[in-house]
C-alpha cells in the first residue's frame, strides 16, 4: 500500500473512519506514517493528534476503540478509508458519530440474520426459530417448501396483503435454512454478482 505522506507539508493524511457494517461515516482524523504503522500492527485505529501533538489511539482513555476490519487508499494515494468496528460511541460528546448521527444499520435483513444466528447459538424453549434448528435440516427445508407453495398460491390470487405476508414467511424461513447450512444471504448475493458479470 503506497501512501503519499509528502503531499501535505506536515506529513499528515486524512483518515476517514467508516463503520464496517452500517457503512456510516463515524469520524475523520489524521495519520502520519507512524500512526498508520501502529494502526496496522495493532488493528486499532491510531491517529496523529494535532492538538496533543502525539500519536493517539482512539479509545485509549474511554475504551471505545475502533477495531480495523479493512483499510483502503484512494486513487490519489493521499486519503485513507478505514472500515472499523466501533466499541462504543465514537465522538467525545458521547454521540455515535462526530456528526451526531445514530450509527444503526438500515439493512433489516442483516439485523434479522443476527437474530436468527442468536437463536441458533443461544436456543431457548420459547423461540420458534430455535425449535426449528432443534428439529434439524429436514424440518427447516420442509418449512421452506411449504412457504414457497403458499407464496405461489397467493400469487395467483388478488389479495396483496396475504401475498406479502406469505412472502415474508418464505424469506424468513429461507434465512433460517441458509444459517442451518452455514451460509448467509451475502453468500447468495455473491453468486448472483458473479452471474451478473
Amino acid at each position: 500500500m503506497q501512501i503519499d505522506f509528502q503531499k501535505s507539508p506536515d506529513g499528515l493524511v486524512p483518515a476517514i473512519i467508516q463503520d464496517a457494517v452500517t457503512k456510516k461515516v463515524l469520524m475523520l482524523g489524521y495519520m502520519n506514517r507512524e500512526a498508520l504503522e501502529k494502526t496496522m500492527a495493532e488493528s486499532k485505529v491510531t491517529f496523529f493528534s494535532r492538538s496533543k501533538n502525539r500519536l493517539w489511539t482512539k479509545g485509549e482513555e474511554s475504551g471505545n476503540f475502533l477495531l480495523v476490519q479493512d483499510l483502503k487508499v484512494d486513487c490519489d494515494q493521499d486519503t485513507i478509508l478505514i472500515q472499523a468496528k466501533p466499541l462504543g460511541p465514537v465522538c467525545h460528546t458521547g454521540a455515535d458519530t462526530c456528526w451526531d448521527e445514530k450509527n444503526v444499520s438500515n439493512d433489516f435483513l442483516a439485523t434479522l440474520e443476527d437474530i436468527i444466528a442468536d437463536r441458533k447459538n443461544n436456543p431457548t424453549d420459547k423461540s420458534y426459530t430455535a425449535s426449528l434448528f432443534a428439529r434439524g435440516i429436514n424440518k427447516i427445508a420442509q418449512k421452506v417448501g411449504e412457504e414457497a407453495i403458499e407464496v405461489v398460491i397467493e400469487a395467483k390470487d388478488s389479495n396483496d396483503d396475504l401475498f406479502l405476508n406469505e412472502s415474508a414467511d418464505l424469506l424468513f424461513h429461507y434465512l433460517i435454512l441458509l444459517q442451518a447450512k452455514g451460509f448467509q444471504l451475502a453468500d447468495v448475493i455473491s453468486v448472483l454478482k458473479e452471474r451478473h458479470k
